[in-house]
């Protein structure tokens, strides 16, 4: 509503130019139909800069015409209003179809409402004009099927209505059924004779052709609402007389302006709307926009231009301001965020200024804080690193457990230091050996080696069944990923370079088979 805009009321023979500036009416300028006018016109609207254009046809020559289609949903349904539409006006381009809701019994047809301007060149040369200025042309509307939005403002809901406004074209008559415009009618104010239009004598005239073409049913009252000035409500009053199937009311006009939420700025604006209905329909076409009545087609592609550069500078100003709003939250952190650093910097302080004063209090130190901080992770390390057989001798009791008939005879543990961290061969056993850290677990676990001898319990001479055994014992050490398992001697050593023996019969009183394995596990 704020946007400012161009407002043109085009009739028979001439236009009228309005502007629209902060929610006022203001201008008034008249031009003719003609060339000489369009070219006054095309100064006129050049003079005032790019703004988009709104153009309201209040003509004679604009048909209605009632029609029942079948009803059809979705694009398909479109296609079909359109196609009836062509066919029934084909010598204008300015069309317009409204569905106003479906038959209550039968299939149900869609009632449509179709209108045109059956005189195009009233409104082609103002058209041209514009497209010629490369104006953002909104729409072209009707006077009468704007009129439906005046009825809403003014709370009109008689179910045979009959509005009757004073334009400067003339008396128009729009007749609403429960709201709906069926048909409108617009006469001169001046009859041929000089004299003003007898009002009731036409809102007859049109009752009658009302009820010859069943709109309205004999007996039905129609309700003839008389919008016009105060100063001449008497004059109507005395053309208006109420009768068995017509009621007259009259509204005061600038009581109808109040309620359309028309302003004005200058005298002649106000001066016009204080006799004529015009200023009001024109203010309700700027406060609503609706969407064009009749189609332009290529005149208004510099509209949908407009709109699509009005979006962009609003989305660019909408994400401007988000950025500022946004860099002021930063700041304002950033700030927060500096203030709570000195606090931290100032505690900090504070707290090592106390350590210091602690310290000083305290007796002279043995060692440095350091070597005292280095010394805990040591211990640290030999606590939780230092190499012990109990992991080892943990897995060795699993598998004598799954092994009944073997038992232990002896245990050598010890921990394997890597060559590279052997002492040299060559060295004066006199002199002090230094001994690698990774056997007290530092900086990591060393791997531990175990010599295990052990025995099994067997048949007399039934060395299949002692070697079966070992071999099973020694499957069940190494199940386990961390633990290498060697035979270091089997029960019966088959090798061709040893040589084999025993003793056979009562003499031999040692049934036992022994066997020894190294294993080197790697926690």
């Amino acid at each position: 509503m704020l946007i400012s805009k161009h407002l043109f009321y085009v009739s028979s023979d001439q236009l009228c130019a309005y502007l629209w500036q902060g929610g006022r009416l203001s201008g008034g300028s008249v031009f003719g139909n003609d060339r000489a006018g369009v070219d006054a016109f095309l100064d006129y609207v050049d003079s005032h800069g790019e703004m988009p254009a709104y153009i309201l046809a209040d003509l004679i020559e604009e048909d209605f015409h009632r029609a029942q289609v079948p009803h059809v949903g979705g694009g398909a349904g479109r296609k079909l209003l359109q196609r009836r539409l062509l066919q029934h006006y084909r010598e204008t381009p300015f069309r317009h179809v409204q569905v106003q809701g479906r038959e209550a019994a039968g299939r149900r047809d869609d009632i449509v409402l179709m209108s045109a301007l059956t005189n195009p060149a009233a409104v082609q040369p103002w058209v041209e004009a514009l497209e010629q200025l490369k104006m953002p042309l909104a729409g072209l509307y009707s006077a009468t099927l704007l009129s439906a939005e005046l009825v809403r403002k003014l709370a009109l809901r008689d179910e045979h209505l009959l509005l009757v406004t004073q334009q400067s074209a003339g008396w128009r008559q729009s007749y609403f059924h429960n709201g709906l415009l069926k048909f409108s009618r617009l006469t001169p104010a001046i009859d041929r004779d000089g004299k003003p239009v007898d009002i009731g004598a036409e809102t007859a005239k049109t009752q009658q052709f009302l009820t010859s073409v069943r709109l309205m049913g004999r007996g039905n009252v129609l309700h003839a609402v008389v919008v016009a000035p105060g100063s001449s409500s008497a004059a109507l009053a005395a053309q208006c007389e109420d009768g068995k199937e017509t009621a007259f009311r009259f509204i005061a006009l600038r009581s109808a302006d109040a309620k359309a939420g028309l302003k004005t700025e200058d005298g002649a604006v106000a001066e016009l709307a204080a006799r004529l209905a015009e200023p009001m329909l024109l203010s309700l076409l700027a406060r609503e926009a609706p969407a064009s009545h009749y189609t332009l087609g290529a005149p208004q592609r510099y509209f949908h231009l407009w709109r699509t550069r009005l979006t962009l500078y609003v989305a660019s100003a909408g994400l401007a301001a988000c950025s500022v709003v946004w860099l002021g939250i930063n700041l304002w952190q950033t700030r927060q965020a500096s203030a709570a650093s000195d606090s931290l910097a100032a505690e900090a302080g504070l707290y090592d200024q106390r350590y210091r004063a602690v310290m000083a209090a305290m007796p002279p130190r043995v060692t440095s804080t350091a070597n005292m901080r280095a010394a805990v992770n040591v211990e640290r390390m030999l606590a939780t690193q230092a190499p012990t057989p109990l992991p080892l001798m943990a897995i060795v009791s699993e598998a004598l457990e799954q092994s009944p008939n073997i038992y232990l005879l002896r245990l050598e543990w010890k921990v394997s230091v890597p060559d590279s961290l052997a002492p040299p061969s060559g060295q004066d056993d006199t002199s002090a050996k230094p001994i690698s850290s990774l056997l007290a677990g530092i900086p990591g676990k060393p791997p531990q080696a175990l010599l295990l001898e052990a025995e099994i319990q067997a048949d007399e001479d039934d060395y299949r069944n002692a070697v079966d055994s070992m071999n099973r014992f020694a499957q069940q050490l190494a199940r386990n990923p961390r633990l290498t398992v060697a035979i270091d001697k089997p029960p019966l050593d088959t090798r061709s370079s040893v040589k084999l023996s025993g003793k056979a019969g009562p003499a031999a009183v040692d049934t036992r088979a022994k066997f020894s394995l190294n294993l080197v596990w790697k926690p």
